[in-house]
């Protein structure tokens, strides 16, 4: 059954902040993301779910929060996502060391696996990575302060931390990626699927990580792509693991299957379609909070309940 099965990487990456609207400035002003989905987290309506992506929103490029105001700090560490990556074509590290280095952020250089990566952190201590490739695809940056010759393509990479990764590391292979690549100083394997966006995924097994804790900063879950017409074939699969996942979740833009692996990282296995346009023109994505029709009776209650968002339109530079 597994044969037959195989994602082609990351959907989305979900993770916790504190300030919506500090969150929402540092993806569309400093990372130069479209807000594609202004929503509500729908197991906890009092919080906003904010998407932010490429022009179109398309799969394989969305990072999305959950921010909960005044929420403390989490530590990022074992059982967790630990670093999300995204690619910008390559050439372009000077001018984002240049740009996050101006808007006061720590960043450092290196390269792995012979990609050049700059790392820093969002305000709530995210990890996160640029990763210049010569293979970056061309893909829909959206209009804004980013060059375009410069502006993000897309998920690269989400990194694991597991002190025990086998079992993971074996659905990983199960889900069709392959070991492409380790550094055993580092404690780091490298397993790529076949897709063009958010196909690598890192495994880093240090013992000396410690225990990761929830919380701002930190990353809730870890989506892939999958076809609608294969995702009892996933649950299938991962009964067959040990694992308990999800029944299909209808969450308006894609239709979700959830487990959590045994390293403890949620996955979670999410349609392209119908896509975050079906509920509002492409043109005015992320400009009013939508909910789902199975919230829309709530709207006031929901509308009066969340926190202020501040959310200027980001002008080009």
């Amino acid at each position: 059954m597994s044969n037959s099965l195989g994602t082609p990487g990351l959907h989305h990456v979900t993770a916790i902040a504190s300030d919506p609207s500090a969150n929402h400035a540092f993806y569309t002003e400093t990372l130069g993301l479209r807000m594609v989905k202004r929503s509500v987290n729908q197991d906890d309506v009092g919080v906003y779910h904010l998407f932010y992506a490429d022009d179109q929103g398309t799969p394989g490029t969305s990072v999305t929060f959950f921010p909960y105001v005044g929420a403390r700090p989490g530590r990022v560490g074992d059982g967790q996502a630990s670093t999300v990556s995204f690619t910008v074509p390559a050439g372009s590290l000077d001018y984002w060391t240049d740009r996050l280095t101006d808007r006061g952020l720590d960043v450092e250089t290196f390269e792995r696996f012979g990609d050049a990566v700059v790392a820093f952190a969002d305000p709530d201590g995210l990890p996160l990575e640029l990763v210049a490739r010569e293979d970056a695809p061309a893909g829909d940056p959206p209009a804004g302060p980013v060059p375009e010759a410069h502006a993000i393509r897309g998920f690269f990479a989400v990194e694991l931390s597991l002190s025990e990764p086998g079992s993971t590391v074996d659905l990983l292979r199960e889900m069709g990626y392959e070991q492409t690549a380790s550094d055993e100083a580092n404690h780091r394997s490298r397993f790529e699927t076949d897709g063009d966006v958010g196909f690598v995924v890192d495994v880093v097994s240090d013992p000396a990580t410690p225990q990761g804790t929830p919380g701002a900063g930190t990353v809730h879950h870890v989506a892939y792509r999958v076809t609608d017409a294969e995702q009892e074939s996933w649950r299938e699969l991962l009964q067959s693991r040990g694992l308990r996942p999800s029944q299909v979740i209808d969450r308006k833009w894609f239709r979700s299957v959830y487990a959590r692996t045994p390293g403890g990282v949620l996955f979670e296995f999410a349609t392209a379609e119908p896509g975050y346009d079906v509920d509002e023109p492409q043109s005015s994505l992320g400009e009013s909070l939508v909910l789902p029709e199975w919230l829309e009776g709530r709207r006031e209650e929901i509308e009066a309940g969340l926190p202020e968002l501040e959310t200027a339109t980001p002008a080009a530079e």
